[in-house]
């Protein structure tokens, strides 16, 4: 089963639950999965909504740090749910010592030799790293692993 027809079975659960918050979480997903393949013209594959959903989830946590700085609770726990939502659907993040190991491979196998190459060393790590890291700090562990 791919991710988006389970993203669509658990809408479908949603409703019969009556659980309105995950509905409306699931349904967001569902028109931003709709209007990239609109935009793109193409079917995504579950790499693909795996990036529809990290966008999605940078964008709450966004929007969560914004409403706190204004004091809006009601809207930092709307944002919070949402999140927790679409977490759900997020591969199993890797651990430190697994995105060091795939950085040192990427380091090997693209012959880097310093900050110069770290395009060709992220070019290689994003497919593998897509959904399961944060690439901003994936890139701060880069550029501290060519500085050596």
């Amino acid at each position: 089963m791919t991710l988006k027809q389970q993203i669509n079975d658990d809408m479908k659960q949603a409703m019969k639950a009556r659980d309105s918050v995950r509905l409306g979480a699931i349904r967001l997903l569902m028109a931003a999965i709709k209007q990239k393949e609109v935009d793109e013209q193409v079917e995504l594959d579950d790499t693909a909504v795996t990036a529809v959903i990290d966008k999605m989830i940078k964008q709450r946590r966004d929007s969560v740090t914004q409403y706190k700085a204004g004091g809006r609770e009601d809207l930092v726990e709307a944002e919070s749910a949402e999140i927790d939502v679409l977490v759900g659907y997020m591969p199993q993040p890797l651990s430190e010592a697994e995105i060091a190991a795939l950085i040192e491979q990427a380091v090997a196998d693209s012959g880097a030799a310093g900050m110069q190459d770290m395009g060709k060393v992220m070019a290689l790590l994003r497919p593998q790293l897509a959904g399961r890291a944060d690439m901003a700090a994936v890139s701060v562990l880069i550029k501290a692993r060519l500085v050596r």
